[in-house]
């Protein structure tokens, strides 16, 4: 297999780590950072879709056990911007990272994300600082329990509220300023050290969660949501896969209801996924409440508990055989003619301002 040779030259026999980004810039064959930056200044619809082959040789990676294995425990790894700020952190508890900030509370750690003028949508902007942001709360040894929530927003119809998340900023991905890399790199990535950390996590869901958002909360060990809070999984209307919502959805509301999300764009209520409906105005009590009452068994306890639950729904090579798909599909979704169509039919996206 071409790519399992490729992937252990570059690795040194598996020995060094290589993330998704580095490594289809590295490896040979592929388009260059210099032909993909030539792409970028174009709109999504007049792109020639060389992405596509950097989709398919991570899904060859991944579909091979030991070279899959070992990207995705390179994507694991703290990042460089959370390893600058670290010393910082634990010195003051408060890092800013623009639109991610991070900031604990006695062993509470809360990453938000913040993207006030897009309502918190996720773009490229936004994914290294929110990784970095989780990176910092998961290597921080005073932290015990983290907590992921949205900044306030200034848009003028919810101008003060949180939002914890809006989805992909489909604005920015019709006018081609979101890369392919951002899905894998963002599953690979801060979606999955969610999931596969030991520490606790506590979703804050407030106003709405759309797209990745939603695909946040199915990562948590704990989700309050205040009620009347929106839950989506709109992929069918912009032609793209929900990244691990497929994997992991039907675990909480079975395998119909499911496929009626993500084939056919019925909203989730809140009682579908919350285990705690929170009064408007509330949030806060109960973050620190929830907290508190995780934190009584201790982090052992809890990182334990969280690993058994891990082993039965979903062990590693299950997830790298879904990623392996998920790469490859998602390439050709991206640059398929019918997310334009979709785009500009259910988003309007041609009409909006950057």
């Amino acid at each position: 297999m071409e790519a399992r040779r490729i992937y252990h030259e570059l690795t040194e026999g598996l020995t060094r780590p290589l993330r998704a980004e580095e490594l289809v810039y590295a490896a040979p064959g592929l388009p260059t950072r210099e032909d993909v930056g030539a792409e970028a200044e174009k709109a999504q619809k007049d792109k020639a879709g060389l992405e596509i082959a950097q989709g398919a040789f991570l899904a060859d990676v991944l579909a091979d056990p030991a070279c899959g294995r070992h990207l995705i425990e390179s994507m694991l790894a703290p990042t460089p911007p959370a390893l600058a700020h670290a010393a910082a952190f634990a010195r003051d508890g408060e890092v800013d990272l623009g639109r991610a900030h991070v900031q604990r509370h006695g062993n509470v750690g809360v990453v938000e994300l913040r993207n006030p003028r897009h309502l918190n949508a996720e773009d490229d902007t936004t994914l290294a600082p929110l990784e970095a942001g989780i990176d910092l709360l998961l290597g921080d040894k005073a932290t015990e329990i983290c907590v992921l929530r949205g900044g306030v927003v200034d848009h003028p119809r919810y101008a003060g509220r949180r939002i914890f998340g809006a989805g992909l900023n489909l604005t920015h991905l019709y006018r081609g300023q979101i890369s392919y890399l951002f899905f894998p790199v963002r599953d690979l990535g801060l979606v999955h050290k969610v999931f596969r950390a030991d520490k606790l996590w506590i979703a804050a869901a407030e106003t709405f969660a759309i797209g990745g958002g939603c695909q946040l909360l199915l990562t948590v060990d704990h989700i309050l949501c205040e009620r009347g809070t929106r839950l989506t999984l709109p992929a069918r209307n912009e032609g793209i896969i929900p990244g691990a919502a497929n994997l992991r959805l039907p675990r909480f509301v079975g395998d119909r209801r499911a496929r009626q999300a993500i084939l056919s764009g019925s909203e989730l209520q809140p009682e579908e996924l919350a285990d705690e409906l929170v009064e408007p105005g509330e949030m806060d009590a109960a973050i620190l409440a929830r907290a508190q009452a995780l934190s009584t068994a201790g982090a052992v306890s809890g990182g334990a508990n969280k690993r058994a639950f891990r082993v039965g729904q979903e062990p590693l090579d299950v997830f790298r055989e879904y990623m392996s798909v998920y790469c490859r599909d998602q390439a050709v979704c991206y640059f398929s003619p019918a997310l334009i169509r979709n785009l500009e039919e259910n988003w309007r996206a041609h009409d909006r301002t950057p």
